[in-house]
């Protein structure tokens, strides 16, 4: 019998943690979920961090201003001539607006940009949101601009886009008489640069703010939003979901590797999420073990910044207008996006409830570009 009880004892230690931790998840899914408050909710989302888009046209310019490209009235209307101006490109067929459409999320809805003489990007790349970007630190899916003028350069010159040069692009602007004009109204002067017009692009992205529901619940609007999105921005604030997705653009602020927890081992433990409190659902045992490096198809082989699977953490305000996802578009469900950032980012397999409700929390964040008053700018 002794030597029984020493035989057994070493996997009463293996088994104790499980046993425990079992024991903790019944605990916490005997807890009833919290009652939730709009005014609670507001207050917890105000602690978290999230601070509002301000109305009006004032407010949102003092908010992306910039000593490096000062806003005025001509030089915003000028960039927006540019942006949506196809000469800038080698053919005259692609402008800015063609993968960035502003009434469209501020992509172009499509797995990857097409380009001049309809190439695709070489890495299968999914065309960021436009909107609201300026209020991020960083730009591209690497991250390697930190400024939409800075932005601005590179799909101008990229051969797959609009396939021109700085060079041609001066040429093509100074050799119209309009937009020397504006450009003199714009800089007190008609010299065309290249980085001018770049600044002017950029002062006219830097404009477009899509103020949303979720900005008015903030600033004190308690109806704002229903029971349901109450639920899902409760679930993404205690997920964890806003310590990538911060910032008044609600994303857009670092680079963070993806996936962060590994989903090809042949055993892993799962957890789920009640009452605010994550609790341990069991062990997983997966044969399909694979090297792949995403849980969705590796289309264009793209693997961020330095090779190391470190991406620009996406802007999620009107996320739920810019279908395709991820960097290379290879996921069309917003549900099955959900899923996939829970488990593999946050470590947390989450039921369809409380993906629906996440969902419904995504769709508070859908604004429009507003109608500025620039008279006074």
């Amino acid at each position: 019998m002794k030597k029984l009880f020493f035989a057994l004892l070493p996997f009463v230690f293996l088994a104790m943690p499980y046993l425990l931790a079992r024991l903790s998840a019944h605990t916490i899914l005997e807890t009833p979920e919290p009652k939730l408050t709009a005014q609670l909710m507001r207050q917890k989302a105000l602690k978290a961090g999230f601070r509002s888009i301000p109305a009006g046209t004032a407010a949102m310019l003092r908010l992306v201003d910039t000593k490096q490209n000062p806003l005025n009235a001509a030089k915003i209307e000028l960039g927006k001539e540019l942006y949506f101006d196809p000469s800038l490109s080698r053919d005259g067929a692609v402008s800015c607006a063609s993968c960035h459409d502003i009434t469209a999320g501020g992509d172009n809805n499509r797995p990857t940009a097409i380009g001049y003489k309809h190439r695709t990007n070489p890495h299968h790349l999914n065309s960021p949101t436009v909107l609201n970007a300026a209020l991020g630190s960083f730009q591209f899916w690497d991250g390697r601009a930190r400024s939409v003028e800075e932005q601005a350069a590179g799909p101008m010159q990229a051969p797959f886009e609009m396939a021109s040069t700085p060079q041609n692009v001066v040429a093509k602007v100074r050799a119209n008489s309009h937009y020397r004009k504006l450009f003199g109204k714009a800089f007190g002067d008609e010299k065309v640069t290249f980085k001018r017009i770049t600044q002017a692009i950029g002062a006219y992205e830097r404009t477009l703010l899509t103020r949303s529901r979720f900005d008015s619940f903030l600033d004190g609007n308690l109806t704002a939003l229903d029971t349901k999105e109450l639920q899902g921005l409760n679930l993404f604030i205690d997920i964890g979901c806003k310590a990538c997705h911060f910032g008044r653009s609600i994303g857009g602020q670092i680079i963070q590797k993806f996936p962060m927890n590994p989903y090809n081992a042949l055993f892993y433990p799962r957890f789920g999420i009640h009452a605010g409190r994550y609790y341990f659902k069991g062990i997983a045992f997966d044969t399909n073990v694979s090297d792949a490096p995403y849980p969705f198809p590796d289309l264009g082989h793209y693997y961020g910044k330095n090779g190391a699977q470190m991406f620009k953490v996406p802007v999620l305000r009107n996320i739920t207008k810019t279908a395709p996802y991820f960097h290379n578009g290879s996921v069309k469900d917003l549900k099955e996006v959900i899923r996939i950032m829970a488990k593999y980012q946050r470590g947390v397999e989450l039921d369809k409830k409380q993906i629906a409700a996440i969902e419904a929390f995504l769709h508070s964040l859908e604004g429009k570009v507003p109608e500025l008053n620039l008279s006074g700018v």
